[in-house]
């Protein structure tokens, strides 16, 4: 019997026992009760001269990862793999212009030829841009085959497939990693080794998001191949999209490094953005029901009784924003919509003082040492430094910043937000994907290697 089975039964037996609700009104997700003895969360992979690359997924995020790519010391593109034949040969020949050998290309026979790819060729990493439904599919058959797999966000959407690539991972002993590009840019960097280094004393509470106008971009069919997230916001209704506030956040938190996320409430406005943009432009689109509220707005609390609140809101006429902010008992930080900062006895008293004359003494050592290759990469830099520290990892034969734990832990917010709001906002509890070792010292790659 499978592990997917085997947690529908034990939900079973949770159900007929009449335990579900055992837990102080918290509803569990019967998963993390099924493990308790899990391998070491760190495994050593030997360093290499050269890592070979297989691409799958050329869209828009997939076109500039190869570029950063195609810049990186010790880093071939072997392989690459697109449904659409003009994006493969995108690749291919933009490849063969920066000087490598021409790759293998794969896509000729459908949506499952990357399985082909990860079977046949000889690679050490498997790299994918898709649309969020092959995202876990082709990360298990990257590492079934022996290859690390490395992922867009979000690395998974639901809770079997976070278990899915856990006990993938644990299995083969491959790399994981959701690449997580927020958690490299130049202020939540700063921020980070300001936590490390004490300023905001003992930390508390956070609040981030992911706030971006993206009507458009979802209800256009000429953004999206078969307009993939718009089904999401059809089907789903949660936070879709959490990682690139949450992710940074718990580097700044050690969560899985001491502290991890306990449970979570989830709460969402109702439906009508999407609509009325719809009825002004796109109006085959106007009566559509979206199951996605407008905003929603997650809740976690973590087992040493931090906070953070973590705000999904892509339907509505607004500026970008993270919405990212870190508070402890000595003062707090804020991004947007300006970078300010308040530290008790620096400055006027009650009064934000400006980020910059913080930033010259707590620049992040890793922003500082790769800013000038950064350079005119995607997102202000910070794609070509996740990039770049994902190579010289597996060059070096040192673990990923950003390993399996990280990546599905972040993740699962999507599927247990979502049982929050349908059960009218009642706590549910995160599952443990560590076994028990959330609690122990593990290394956070930014800090311990120099790469």
């Amino acid at each position: 019997m499978s592990t997917t089975l085997d947690r529908r039964e034990f939900l079973k037996k949770v159900a007929a026992t009449g335990l579900a609700g055992s837990l102080a009104g918290v509803v569990s997700t019967g998963c993390h009760q099924q493990r308790a003895n899990l391998p070491a969360l760190l495994w050593p992979d030997r360093p290499r001269d050269l890592v070979r690359v297989g691409f799958v997924g050329i869209g828009n995020m997939g076109r500039g990862h190869i570029e950063n790519l195609l810049r990186i010391e010790g880093c071939q593109i072997a392989a690459v793999c697109d449904i659409l034949p003009e994006r493969a040969q995108w690749a291919r020949q933009r490849i063969i212009d920066s000087g490598q050998p021409e790759p293998k290309v794969y896509g000729q026979r459908g949506e499952r030829d990357f399985q082909r790819l990860c079977q046949q060729e000889d690679l050490d990493l498997v790299y994918t841009a898709t649309p969020w439904q092959w995202h876990t599919p082709i990360c298990v058959a990257a590492m079934a085959n022996g290859k690390h797999a490395a992922c867009e966000v979000p690395i998974a959407t639901t809770l079997d497939e976070c278990w899915q690539l856990v006990e993938t991972s644990q299995r083969y002993k491959r790399y994981c990693v959701m690449m997580e590009n927020c958690c490299y840019d130049r202020i939540e960097m700063a921020v980070l080794n300001m936590v490390r280094q004490g300023l905001f004393g003992q930390l508390l509470h956070a609040e981030c998001g992911y706030l971006h106008d993206l009507r458009e971009l979802k209800l256009s069919p000429t953004y999206y191949q078969g307009m993939w997230r718009l089904k999401y916001a059809i089907h789903r209704n949660g936070n879709p999209y959490p990682t690139h506030g949450i992710g940074p956040v718990a580097w700044c938190m050690d969560i899985l490094r001491g502290d991890r996320f306990e449970y979570l409430v989830s709460m969402s406005t109702k439906s009508i953005g999407l609509n009325l943009y719809a009825k002004a432009r796109y109006p085959q689109w106007a009566d559509q029901r979206f199951k996605l509220g407008d905003i929603n707005t997650t809740l976690i609390h973590t087992a040493l009784g931090k906070t953070i609140i973590v705000k999904h809101d892509t339907h509505l006429p607004r500026p970008y924003s993270r919405d990212f902010l870190i508070q402890g008992t000595r003062g707090l930080v804020r991004k947007y919509p300006q970078p300010l900062i308040y530290i008790e006895g620096e400055g006027a008293s009650d009064q934000w003082q400006p980020f910059a004359k913080y930033l010259e003494g707590y620049e992040h050592p890793v922003w500082e040492a790769l800013n000038k290759q950064a350079q005119g990469a995607g997102h202000g830099g910070m794609d070509f430094i996740e990039d770049y520290r994902l190579i010289q990892a597996l060059r070096k034969g040192v673990p990923p910043d950003i390993d399996v734990y990280d990546s599905v832990t972040w993740s699962a917010i999507f599927p247990l937000s979502e049982r929050s709001v349908a059960a009218r906002g009642r706590p549910v509890a995160f599952p443990d994907f560590t076994g028990g070792k959330w609690g122990s010292a593990r290394p956070l790659g930014v800090f311990e290697h120099q790469l």
